[in-house]
């Protein structure tokens, strides 16, 4: 796939990027997240996800906004619809042990418009045979992508799409973008399709897997735009790089999956913020040679890797409770989906209501990055 990619409408205009990693069942937490931001006035110009972050991605992008909350509700009521009992008793511990029922029955029965348990289960299945590749069979999703989502008001490219997921014969990490190519269901299916759970997706003879084996963020595809407009990133993290010391084995489970699937993206913005104070000296110093020298192979070199752009990334991270455990990114309950639409719900607000946030202004060096959301930030 081509690496030029066109930036979105006027490169002089600051862009509403959202970027929505992968993470199951925590993924209720970014539409709750979309709801209050648009609610709010920042409606994406952008969306880009992986994996259960595809899937919200799809379904911001491929409906109108006075539809994209109605959409978000629809999918994630249905897949929490075989899972609507509440928890019995108060309790960390209570509550810790319904989540845990609540993720096996997901795992035994599968979830509504989602993915159901193969049968005969791949065991039964010939070596190369495609039912013996996964436990479960997701026609289910494409059924639902097909109902919720539309896919040529995506490919019309008023909102842009970018979704990722891995090249199963080479390794390679690609993105399936709407500036690029027709997005379909299958695109958004491939981001998602983690092993040995799902099936891998064939697209033009091509198979893949989930997205978040390399990378379970979508946010070094976004900074790499070229020409790379003004943008305002809203990062939407559903595993929390930061965590406790684990004191059980079911503790190093889930902290292992954090650190895992959190994709470094702090390195990555910190690296990113370095970089970008770099390009922006190299277009401050090719403006001031004179003319004479501008025509220089070295100074055409430095043009070309300069950038003026002013990024602002926000941090919205989903943060862990003290009763989840590592099955919480497949654990579906209708009272555990609400929770984490309210929790995406809360950290908007307090992210907007944050002074420093209203007195934000672009960066003039490098890149901003700001988390609102920590405990520790006032």
């Amino acid at each position: 796939m081509s690496q030029k990619r066109r930036a979105h409408g006027n490169s002089k205009a600051e862009r509403t990027v959202l970027v929505l990693q992968g993470g199951g069942a925590l993924g209720a937490y970014q539409a709750g997240v979309y709801e209050e931001l648009a609610a709010n006035g920042h409606v994406p110009d952008w969306v880009a996800g992986i994996s259960i972050g595809a899937v919200n991605a799809a379904l911001i992008a491929g409906n109108p906004p006075d539809r994209r909350v109605e959409r978000l509700r629809t999918f994630w009521h249905m897949v929490s619809s075989g899972l609507r009992a509440e928890p019995a008793l108060p309790g960390e511990q209570a509550r810790s042990l319904f989540n845990e029922a609540s993720a096996s029955m997901a795992i035994l029965f599968g979830l509504p418009g989602f993915f159901k348990p193969r049968f005969p289960p791949a065991a039964a299945f010939p070596p190369g045979a495609p039912q013996g590749l996964s436990y479960y069979e997701t026609n289910p999703l494409r059924k639902t992508l097909e109902d919720l989502v539309d896919f040529d008001l995506i490919n019309t490219g008023k909102t842009r799409l970018s979704v990722g997921a891995v090249n199963i014969r080479t390794g390679n990490f690609v993105y399936f973008d709407n500036f690029q190519q027709p997005i379909g269901p299958q695109h958004i299916m491939a981001s998602g399709a983690l092993p040995p759970g799902f099936p891998p997706i064939e697209i033009d003879g091509e198979h893949y897997w989930d997205g978040g084996l390399v990378s379970n963020t979508p946010l070094q595809y976004v900074l790499d735009e070229v020409p790379r407009p003004d943008m305002k990133i809203f990062q939407v993290d559903l595993f929390s790089a930061r965590g406790p010391m684990p004191r059980t084995l079911s503790e190093v489970a889930e902290r292992e999956k954090e650190v895992r699937f959190s994709s470094r993206t702090r390195l990555n913005t910190d690296v990113f913020r370095q970089t970008q104070i770099m390009r922006r000296a190299a277009h401050r110093l090719v403006a001031k040679l004179p003319d004479g020298l501008k025509d220089d192979p070295d100074a055409k070199l430095l043009h070309a890797m300069s950038c003026n752009a002013a990024i602002t990334i926000i941090h919205l991270i989903h943060r862990r409770k003290n009763y989840d455990r590592q099955s919480k990114d497949f654990e579906f309950s209708r009272h555990s989906i609400a929770e984490h639409w309210q929790n995406g719900h809360m950290d908007v607000r307090r992210t907007l209501g944050n002074k420093a946030w209203q007195a934000l202004t672009k960066p003039t060096q490098g890149i901003s990055v700001l988390d609102f959301t920590r405990a520790d930030t006032s």
